[in-house]
C-alpha cells in the first residue's frame, strides 16, 4: 500500500476563508505571525485586533513613504486604498489570545519610572502620560490609537528612536512625534521595559472611547494617517 499524502485543508475555500482575505495576506504572517498574532523574533508587531483605522493608516505610511521599511514597501506599493482598508478590516476582526508577557530582567526602580510615565507622564516637561492617548488599560481605542501592551521591548525601542531620529512620520501634526522627542533615552528604556511586562486585560480589546481630552492633536486621528 502506497504512502498516504496529508492533505492541508483548503483555506482559499469558502468554508474556511469565505472572503478570501485570509490566504490573500499569508505573505503579511510570514513576519507578523499566523492570523497576525506576532512571533517571538521580538521586533514585528502582533497585528491581529488593532483597531482597523489605525492598521488602515500604517498600510498608508508604508506604501506612501511616511514609514520606511523596504520589505513592507514593497509588498504594499500597488494595492489600493479599498484593497489596504480591506487588509485592515479583516486584521482588525482577528480575536486570538495573547501570549503571557516575557520576565523583566530590569530593576525595580527602572520599572516603577515606566509604570509612572506611563500613567503620569512628567508635566515638568509637559510630557503626556501614555494613557492619555492609548486609554487607561492601554489596549486602544477604537478606530484609530493602537494599544501598547502586548508589544515586544525591542519593537517599543524601535519605534521610539525612529520617531526621535526623524525616520518614521505620520500626518501633521504628528504628535508621537512630538512626544517621542521629549523623551530621553532612559524614559525609553524605562517605558518600554514596563509596558513589555505587562500581561493583555480583557483579550486586548481596545475602548470605544477617550475617557478624557487628547493632549495634543493628532493628524492619524482624522483617517488620515497616523
Amino acid at each position: 500500500m502506497g504512502a498516504q499524502v496529508a492533505v492541508s485543508p483548503d483555506f482559499a475555500s469558502k468554508l474556511h476563508d469565505p472572503d478570501g482575505m485570509a490566504t490573500r495576506t499569508l505573505a503579511c504572517t510570514t513576519c507578523h505571525g499566523a492570523q497576525g498574532r506576532a512571533t517571538t523574533g521580538g521586533y514585528f508587531p502582533r497585528i491581529a485586533g488593532k483597531p482597523s483605522g489605525y492598521l488602515y493608516n500604517q498600510l498608508l505610511n508604508f506604501r506612501d513613504g511616511r514609514r520606511a521599511y523596504p520589505t513592507m514597501s514593497y509588498l504594499l506599493e500597488n494595492l489600493t486604498d479599498d484593497y489596504l482598508r480591506e487588509m485592515a478590516g479583516h486584521f482588525a476582526s482577528l480575536e486570538v489570545p495573547y501570549p503571557p508577557p516575557p520576565a523583566s530582567v530590569e530593576s525595580r526602580s527602572m520599572l516603577e519610572r515606566g509604570r509612572r510615565l506611563v500613567f503620569d507622564g512628567d508635566p515638568s516637561r509637559k510630557l503626556p502620560a501614555c494613557v492619555q492617548c492609548h486609554g487607561s488599560a492601554m489596549t486602544g481605542v477604537q478606530p484609530f490609537v493602537p494599544g501598547l501592551l502586548g508589544l515586544p521591548r525591542d519593537y517599543l525601542n524601535g519605534q521610539l528612536g525612529a520617531w526621535q531620529a526623524g525616520k518614521r512620520h505620520a500626518h501633521e501634526p504628528d504628535c508621537m512625534a512630538v512626544v517621542a522627542r521629549q523623551m530621553t533615552p532612559e524614559d525609553v528604556s524605562a517605558v518600554s521595559a514596563w509596558l513589555s511586562a505587562q500581561p493583555v486585560p480583557a483579550g486586548g480589546k481596545s475602548a470605544e472611547r477617550h475617557e478624557q481630552p487628547l493632549p495634543l492633536r493628532c493628524g492619524g486621528m482624522g483617517g488620515n494617517g497616523g
